[in-house]
């Protein structure tokens, strides 16, 4: 009955990454600019393929879906922590806190789907490039996205609603940059057993059977690479899954360090680090590695800026 009546706690306390004055200015106005760059980065990407014919494409249609996600994701969790280093108090509501874990949760499981997703498209491109048009058909792409978005906000309901379960006592001093699901976890005060099983079956389902599917597409694609005889036909393979295949780098490894861990893993900072580094960094590379390694995209920039260009002269010529 004691443990009861002690379960609701009305708001949480983030520790943050510091409590230097000087150090959380910093990391502000640091953090403010990689903001502003995710989101204009990931919506002139969205921008771009919707304006140039030439990107409707399943490939583009799937990195439209992937550079909303990037951006929501960021939004989930930046703009609090943002307010956060200039507040004296760091306090996030019970509610506010179930919300940034749900989408936090749901916007990670939906990416990893996507890039699987992804992934498929690469190699039929690759491996059955004359059926590319009749396998990867406008309904098989509209369905893999729906099952990526469906299976994300599910596992992240279910998660969600069972980490929030737990009594917390009066502990609501949560050492981590977010609400995240292994942090909340730690404040319970009876045994979390189940809740660790849960989060390794999450991690299983939306992590490593993606990550199987992502690395048996490659696997697949590698070989059929290795076949073609000139080397000009093996880069423009190559080239075909660069900008993917160094995506999925980022977004797996950095997932795996987070969640596929013994219990007596890495340190509380690491942890942070490796959070903060999935939230803030990866959503900003994404649109800067599509649109550095692609020459279809650095194309449609270029249409774009000579659009503006010329849309320029003529107002001033008014």
């Amino acid at each position: 009955m004691e443990i009861d009546n002690q379960t609701w706690v009305r708001e949480f306390i983030l520790l943050g990454l510091s409590r230097d004055w000087d150090t959380q200015v910093s990391l502000f106005v640091l953090f403010s600019i990689t903001y502003m760059v995710t989101v204009l980065g990931n919506f002139l990407i969205i921008l771009l393929i919707r304006l140039d014919s030439r990107l409707h494409t399943p490939m583009y249609f799937f990195l439209t879906n992937l550079s909303l996600v990037d951006v929501s994701y960021a939004t989930s969790i930046v703009p609090q922590m943002l307010v956060h280093f200039l507040a004296e108090e760091k306090a996030i509501p019970f509610v506010s806190c179930a919300a940034q874990l749900f989408f936090s949760l749901g916007l990670g499981g939906i990416e990893f789907v996507l890039l699987a997703a992804m992934a498929y498209d690469r190699y039929v491109a690759v491996c059955d490039p004359l059926r590319y048009s009749v396998i990867m058909h406008g309904g098989l792409c509209t369905r893999l996205a729906i099952t990526a978005w469906v299976s994300g906000s599910v596992n992240s309901l279910v998660q969600t609603t069972i980490t929030f379960q737990l009594p917390m006592c009066s502990n609501k001093f949560i050492d981590h940059i977010s609400c995240e699901a292994l942090a909340v976890v730690r404040l319970a005060c009876v045994n979390t057993s189940s809740n660790d099983i849960a989060i390794m079956v999450s991690s299983i389902v939306l992590l490593m059977t993606p990550l199987c599917l992502v690395l048996l597409s490659y696997i697949k694609i590698i070989a059929t690479i290795l076949e073609i005889r000139t080397s000009e036909g093996r880069m423009k393979a190559f080239y075909t899954c660069a900008s993917h295949l160094t995506v999925v780098v980022l977004s797996y490894g950095m997932a795996i360090v987070t969640y596929i861990q013994p219990r007596s893993g890495p340190s509380v900072l690491r942890e942070k680090l490796v959070s903060l580094f999935y939230a803030i960094l990866t959503p900003m590379l994404n649109p800067m590695i599509y649109s550095l390694r692609n020459k279809e995209v650095k194309g449609a920039w270029y249409k774009l800026l000579g659009r503006l260009s010329a849309l320029t002269s003529k107002l001033a010529t008014w």
